[in-house]
């Protein structure tokens, strides 16, 4: 069974990245977000499947520069402790390095622009479209940002 890592921060992206939980069981999976105290009930739903990175807000930008070293040293361990074949990510900054990683390693790249954007790029979606494999929009006006997405509609 192929091995599927599922990635995104927390909050909407990550909202988004549960729609598709349908798929978890036609693959051997593996849950990667921010921590915070929303997502404790995920551990419980989803035990040894589901890893966390610490959470960052650029808000606080000098504490938040030693998380995201913290979070890309964390990111290099899960990657070869989960070995995934495939890497399904809704965004941002957390997903960042392990999509870059991933794509290094031969793992393919499958990225999801949020559905809260019409008209303009992400950050992320900037960083990973040059390495996407699949890159999914869910807004048609999208396609004119990026030519090489594939509209797939709404995930919700």
């Amino acid at each position: 069974m192929k091995r599927v890592l599922f990635i995104s921060s927390t909050g909407g992206h990550l909202d988004e990245l549960m729609q598709l939980s349908p798929l978890f069981k036609k693959y051997d999976y593996r849950i990667i977000t921010e921590k915070d105290k929303a997502n404790e009930r995920l551990k419980k739903e989803y035990g040894g499947k589901i890893y966390f990175l610490p959470y960052g807000t650029r808000a606080k930008l000098f504490t938040y520069i030693f998380k995201y070293i913290y979070l890309c040293i964390k990111t290099i361990y899960l990657y070869f402790r989960i070995r995934p074949k495939v890497i399904v990510t809704t965004g941002t900054h957390t997903a960042g390095p392990m999509c870059y990683l991933g794509k290094i390693f031969g793992s393919k790249i499958i990225y999801i622009e949020t559905y809260a954007n019409i008209n303009k790029k992400t950050a992320t979606g900037r960083l990973i479209y040059p390495i996407a494999d699949l890159f999914i929009v869910q807004w048609e006006e999208m396609l004119k940002l990026y030519p090489k997405a594939i509209y797939g509609g709404s995930i919700y």
